[in-house]
């Protein structure tokens, strides 16, 4: 019974705030600046692969051999997948008209795991001028590291009768880091657009009657690295699209009745017909409800993507009606406004 009557009280108390609440939030689209700033008028995109098989990248143990012949080529294939994986990215850009992936070039660096010293500029120009590319993007480093745990464990196998029987057997686990260094050459301006380094891992777990037969059960660790090399390629390709996200704010709801009338409004998708509610309510003489209806003009605004507008109706409910709100929106409308600018510059470079 004492149990009943605490969940009841929680029920009427929530029902309370939730009956009481000022605001109500809502949902918008929003564009954030691509992490990478390409040049406006580079569309002619060139990739290249300076990263050769470092000779130390080697596994120490008995199963060297076994390993050896799985992963024969594994940093040369892994390092061309990336390229493929970032070439397939940058293709399904509809801002790009040419994508090449340019072989051949005698700018190769054996992998060590780090950032060789960067392309001179003269071989980056003859580069470009050579193969008709605006920009060039380059796989710096590639290199893949393999780690060998033994674990003694059970294995089932079937016996000369087909019966499965148990016996004492190995586990073994293979993880490979995958290092890999990219940047991206602007000829035009002399400047590094970007660098950047990434680190990930690909787990195999086999199990045999010995080691041997535990690291043969992990063979398709060069077909996962494969294809997470491809991935990572992806994933860097995709570095210079803007992202679109979804950001919420919080709108006030109660203080005249037109703020009632405004929230059902707002409700069904009418945000003009809230808005012209809020804008009665913007010289009220009482400054709490006066600032509330600032603040949601300055929301209306964002919606409408005028954020200048929302910039001073949040300030002008700050600044004259003291609503602690809005100084915070201020500077989320701030930083907004930087990323517009970002983006801006993105697009007209």
């Amino acid at each position: 019974m004492r149990n009943l009557n605490r969940l009841f009280s929680a029920c009427v108390i929530l029902l309370l705030f939730s009956s009481c609440a000022s605001t109500n939030k809502l949902t918008m689209g929003a564009t954030e600046p691509a992490r990478i700033t390409l040049p406006s008028n580079a569309v002619r995109i060139g990739l290249i692969n300076r990263s050769i098989p470092s000779e130390e990248n080697k596994v120490v143990d008995k199963i060297d051999k076994v390993l050896s012949l799985e992963g024969l080529n594994l940093d040369k294939e892994g390092a061309e997948s990336a390229v493929t994986g970032l070439f397939d990215e940058l293709t399904r850009n509809e801002r790009f008209e040419n994508i090449t992936i340019i072989n051949d070039i005698d700018v190769q660096r054996k992998g060590l795991g780090v950032f060789p010293a960067a392309l001179n500029w003269q071989d980056v120009q003859e580069i470009c001028e050579a193969n008709n590319v605006d920009v060039l993007f380059s796989l710096e480093f590639y290199d893949t590291e393999t780690k060998v745990n033994y674990e003694a464990t059970t294995v089932t196998i079937p016996n000369s009768l087909g019966i499965k029987a148990s016996l004492p057997g190995h586990k073994v686990t293979l993880n490979t880091a995958i290092k890999n260094g990219w940047r991206v050459y602007d000829p035009q301006s002399k400047l590094i657009l970007d660098e950047y380094i990434a680190n990930d891992y690909v787990t195999s777990v086999g199990s045999g009657v010995n080691p041997m037969k535990a690291v043969e059960a992990v063979i398709g660790r060069k077909e996962a690295v494969i294809q997470r090399s491809s991935h990572i390629g992806n994933s860097y390709g995709y570095d210079v699209r803007p992202l679109h996200k979804r950001i919420s704010r919080d709108y006030f709801v109660k203080g005249t009745d037109n703020f009632v009338v405004a929230k059902r409004r707002a409700q069904t998708g009418d945000w003009d017909g809230a808005a012209a509610l809020w804008e009665k309510e913007v010289s009220n003489p009482d400054a709490k409800v006066a600032g509330r209806a600032c603040y949601n003009m300055a929301i209306i605004n964002e919606i409408n993507g005028d954020l200048e507008k929302a910039m001073e109706w949040a300030s002008k409910s700050y600044t004259d009606y003291n609503n602690g709100e809005a100084l915070r929106y201020v500077n989320i409308l701030k930083y907004r406004m930087a990323e517009k600018r970002q983006l801006e510059r993105q697009l007209s470079r």
